[in-house]
Parts: structure tokens; C-alpha cells; sequence
């Protein structure tokens, strides 16, 4: 009875191992060998490349080597506009922009860039990770493109090369590079500069040869695009968050089997916690950095509260073309979070 029982609990084993061994098996089969690309504007050793670094090697480790994600940073394959173009073509894989260029193929995921519209980078990333921004992410299928979730740029503030900003006034007259979004051209119009949507490979260029007199972007994308090097003086507005939504080709994404969709998945999510993180370190280093190179000035509450006056009518504006259900619910999401502190 007991030799009975122990060749039982030895088959058992063996028909288990033999079971996990099959599934292992069955997995292998279904990831390929693949070489994916993964172009961005932004410089590789920048958080966000080190983000997409991380991702890479992420999708290199779990696929056991056979799926290579390879990266083009520095706008070396086109713009924003051309690679969000390529990806919805499937002639590109991955890419990844802030959320107002998004926009231009879905107005919907104008809502990240509202102005004044996060107090800090949490609310930022509660929304985009939670139900409406998963939503937002799923929205983007019929358009080719699969969203993969939230990465962090963090707040923009304005550079320029003529006077430092300490009240809305001297906002007046500047002439400041935007991102090609409607919502940026009217805001820096209603606060009384002369916006010049251009794309982010022109900017250094442009201020060095005072074409343009600023710019607006986060501490990171300042420092690592040398911006320091062209401008004189940072203002620290936080006028909008810029989140940049990990985006991957639809046609790609649907010529993978379930076990690659997993690792892209898994490995994304993997990306996105480790970018954040480089990024909230980022924003100290880059302040101290820029510190010795520019003046460096907060804006006075009251200013910015005037600021916030001015942008009234631009958020009443974009809320609407958003549309009024999204905006209701991220308000909505952000009052419970702000009241539950």
C-alpha cells in the first residue's frame, strides 16, 4: 500500500512537471523573435529615456531575449507629429509625447493639459492610472494607436531671455515657443504673450538665434536639452502637467500573441513606476543645476492666482471640447481626493 501510494505521489509530480514543462513550452512558441522601435524627442539620458531604457530591457528579460526594443531618442526618426503619424501607420512601434499632441487624433486626452488643473504630480498620476485615465488609454484603440499608460513629464515653467516673470505683466509681449496645441497657443494669448507653436527638435536653434524669446518645460526637459545655455531667466508658473502616454502601434500590437501582449503590458507598467521616480528625483537635481546657470524666481501666490483668472475662459473653453462628461469626472475624482487628505 505505501509503495502504491508513493508511485502515485511520484506520477502525480511527473505528470505536473511534465504539464508545466508543456506550458512553458507552449509559451516559448508564442513569443517570436522581434526588433521593435521605440522613437521619442527627448534626450536618452533624461528620465524619460532612462524610462525607456528600463522598458527595453524589461521586454528583453521576460521574452528570454527574443523581443529587442531598440530606441531612437533625440527626434532622430521625425517629430512628435511624424512619429504619432508612423505608429498609427505600423510603420513604428513605440512612441511616446505629451498628451497635447495626442490630442490632435483625440480631444479627449486634452484634459491632462488644462491649465492650472493638478496641485502636484500625485492628483496627476491618480487620474491617469486610475478609471478615467485607463479609459482615456482604451479610447485611443480606434485611432491605431494601443495607450499603454501615463509616463511623467511633470509642470512646465517658462524660460526666456529677456526679463524674469513675477507678475502676469511680464508675461506681456514675450514671444515663447508652444507645443502645437490649440490649448497652449490660448493660454499664453490670454495671458498676453505671442505664442509660436514649433516642434521640439527647432526650440534650442530658435532661442539661440532669439527668433523666439522663450519656451515653456519642465525642470528635466530644460536641463537636458541645455536650455540653460540660450536662456537667462526661469520662472517657476506650473501653468500646465504634461504627462506623456506610452503609445504603441495598433497594427503591431494585433500581430502579437497573448504572452507578448502580457510582457508589453507588464513591462510598461514596470517602466512607468521606475520613470516616475526618476523623474520626482530629476526635478531637484535639475533646480540646483539651472540655479547656477539662470535666475531662478517662484511666482508670488497673488500672481498666480491671477494667472489662474486669466486662464478662466481657456479652460471654460477646452472643458467643453474635451467634453463636459470627462471634465465633470476628473473634477469630480480630484475634489474626493483633495477632501480625503
Amino acid at each position: 500500500m505505501k509503495t502504491t501510494n508513493t508511485f502515485r505521489r511520484a506520477f502525480v509530480a511527473l505528470a505536473a512537471g511534465a504539464a508545466l514543462l508543456g506550458a512553458a513550452s507552449v509559451q516559448s512558441q508564442d513569443i517570436k523573435e522581434r526588433n521593435l522601435r521605440f522613437a521619442f524627442s527627448l534626450a536618452k539620458d533624461h528620465p524619460f529615456g532612462q524610462g525607456a531604457q528600463k522598458f527595453a530591457d524589461v521586454v528583453a528579460q521576460k521574452s528570454g531575449g527574443k523581443m529587442k526594443v531598440q530606441l531612437f531618442p533625440g527626434a532622430v526618426l521625425g517629430s512628435d507629429p511624424q512619429n504619432l503619424s508612423a505608429i498609427r501607420g505600423g510603420t513604428l512601434d513605440f512612441t511616446s509625447m505629451a498628451t497635447g499632441i495626442v490630442a490632435s487624433i483625440d480631444k479627449q486626452q486634452m484634459v491632462f493639459d488644462l491649465p492650472f488643473l493638478f496641485d502636484n504630480v500625485q492628483e496627476a498620476n491618480a487620474i491617469a492610472d486610475g478609471p478615467i485615465g485607463r479609459k482615456l488609454m482604451d479610447d485611443l484603440q480606434p485611432h491605431g494607436v494601443v495607450g499603454l499608460g501615463v509616463w511623467d513629464l511633470g509642470f512646465r515653467h517658462i524660460t526666456n531671455s529677456r526679463r524674469p516673470i513675477t507678475k502676469i505683466e511680464d508675461i506681456q509681449g514675450l514671444k515663447l515657443r508652444v507645443i502645437g496645441s490649440p490649448v497652449y497657443v490660448e493660454l499664453f494669448s490670454a495671458l498676453g504673450a505671442n505664442p509660436v507653436p514649433m516642434t521640439f527638435g527647432e526650440v534650442y536653434g530658435a532661442l539661440e538665434s532669439k527668433a523666439i524669446d522663450g519656451q515653456d518645460n519642465p525642470l528635466g526637459v530644460i536641463e537636458s536639452a541645455r536650455f540653460q545655455e540660450v536662456q537667462k531667466y526661469l520662472s517657476l508658473t506650473r501653468h500646465f502637467y504634461t504627462g506623456m502616454p506610452l503609445l504603441m502601434s495598433k497594427k503591431t500590437w494585433d500581430a502579437m500573441s497573448e504572452a507578448e501582449r502580457r510582457i508589453i503590458r507588464e513591462a510598461s507598467e514596470e517602466a512607468k513606476q521606475f520613470q516616475r521616480k526618476a523623474a520626482l528625483a530629476q526635478e531637484d537635481k535639475s533646480i540646483d543645476t539651472l540655479k547656477k546657470a539662470m535666475q531662478v524666481n517662484e511666482v508670488p501666490a497673488a500672481e498666480m492666482a491671477r494667472m489662474r483668472q486669466k486662464a478662466q475662459p481657456v479652460i471654460d473653453k477646452f472643458a467643453k471640447e474635451v467634453g463636459e462628461s470627462v471634465y465633470k469626472q476628473v473634477a469630480a475624482e480630484l475634489a474626493r481626493i483633495r477632501g480625503a487628505k
